[in-house]
C-alpha cells in the first residue's frame, strides 16, 4: 500500500441474501484529504461506513485504513478511525467538559493527561467557550462541533462525519466548514457524507458519488462534474392538494419524457427528477404560478 494512501477499498462488496447493498467499491484516498461521500438515501453509504469502522463485514473484497484490514484488525481500527454518527448521545445534563471527559475516560485515556487532551480538541473546534456550558443549552451547531471534538479525543488517523452539516443555519454551516478545514491542515483525512453535492463543494478536494451500491463517480470535484449526468432534483409544494394532479399533467406537458414525477400528496409535494435546464425550469415554474397551482 503506498505510503500516502490511507484509506482504500478493494472491490468491497456486501450483500444481504439477494439484495446487493454494495457493490464493488474501490477508491484511495490519501492523507490530509477531505473525500465527500455522496448519495441519496439507502445508496450504501452507511453501509460502507460500518465496513470502515469495523462494525460490519464486508461479503467479499477488503477495506483498509492505514494499512491495517476493516475485518481481521478491527481492534486497531477502531483506534485509528473517529466516527461521528447522524445522531449521537448528548447527556444534556452534564457540562461540556464533563461530558468529554466521561468518553475520555471511555476512550481510556490515562486521566493525567485527559484534561489536555479536552483543551487540546476544544480550542481544535473552536469550542473552548462552551466548556463550563450545560450541553442541553447548547445550539444545533454548537453540539455538532462538540461531537467533532469527541471524535478527536483519540487522535484517529481517519475521521468519518455523517451528515455533520445537517440542520445546521448558513453561520453554523461556515463554522463548520472551518473546523474541517483545520483538520485536514493538521493531517487528518476526513470522509464526509452528504446527499447534496453542492454542501461539500467548498471543502472537499475528493469526491466519491453512490448509488443502489454502486460507485458512479470518483475524483476530484472537477473530474467528478464532467462525469456526472447533470440530473437534478426539485420539489414543488401545491397551495391546496386537489390540484396535484393539474401539476402532474402540467409538469408532463412541460418536461423531458425520461422526467421522474413522484407526487407525496401526504406532504401535499411533488418531486421532479429532470435533465432540465434553469432556463426551463423557469418556465415550468412560471406555468405553475401563473395557474395558481
Amino acid at each position: 500500500m503506498d505510503n500516502d494512501i490511507v484509506v482504500e477499498t478493494r472491490n468491497l462488496t456486501k450483500r444481504y441474501g439477494d439484495f446487493i447493498a454494495l457493490d464493488s467499491m474501490s477508491i484511495k484516498l490519501k492523507r490530509g484529504r477531505i473525500l465527500g461521500f455522496i448519495g441519496p438515501n439507502g445508496a450504501g453509504k452507511t453501509t460502507c461506513i460500518r465496513i470502515l469502522v469495523g462494525l460490519s463485514k464486508p461479503s467479499s473484497g477488503a477495506a483498509i485504513i492505514d494499512g491495517h484490514d476493516c475485518t481481521s484488525d478491527s481492534k486497531q481500527i477502531k483506534k485509528l478511525v473517529g466516527y461521528m454518527p447522524d445522531t449521537f448521545g448528548s447527556y444534556d445534563n452534564m457540562r461540556v467538559h464533563e461530558y468529554l471527559d466521561f468518553f475520555g475516560a471511555a476512550f481510556k485515556i490515562p486521566r493525567n493527561i485527559r484534561g489536555e487532551r479536552i483543551k487540546h480538541v476544544m480550542e481544535v473546534t473552536l469550542s473552548s467557550y462552551m466548556r463550563d456550558l450545560y450541553v442541553e443549552s447548547l445550539s444545533h451547531g454548537m453540539k455538532q462541533r462538540i461531537g467533532i471534538a469527541r471524535t478527536l479525543l483519540h487522535d484517529p488517523t481517519v475521521i468519518i462525519l455523517d451528515e455533520p452539516a445537517n440542520g445546521l443555519d448558513p453561520n453554523a454551516r461556515i463554522e463548520l466548514r472551518q473546523v474541517l478545514l483545520r483538520l485536514a491542515k493538521m493531517g487528518k483525512t476526513l470522509i464526509v457524507t452528504s446527499h447534496i453535492l453542492p454542501e461539500l463543494s467548498r471543502i472537499c478536494d475528493t469526491v466519491a458519488i453512490i448509488n443502489k451500491g454502486k460507485l458512479r463517480a470518483f475524483g476530484t470535484l472537477d473530474e467528478v462534474m464532467l462525469q456526472v449526468h447533470q440530473r437534478r432534483m426539485v420539489e414543488i409544494e401545491v397551495l391546496e392538494p386537489a390540484k396535484m394532479d393539474t401539476l402532474i399533467d402540467l409538469l408532463k406537458q412541460h418536461l423531458e419524457p425520461d422526467a421522474e414525477i413522484n407526487p407525496s400528496r401526504q406532504e401535499g409535494q411533488v418531486r421532479v427528477s429532470t435533465d432540465a435546464d434553469n432556463q426551463q425550469l423557469s418556465k415550468v415554474l412560471s406555468a405553475a404560478v401563473n395557474a395558481g397551482l
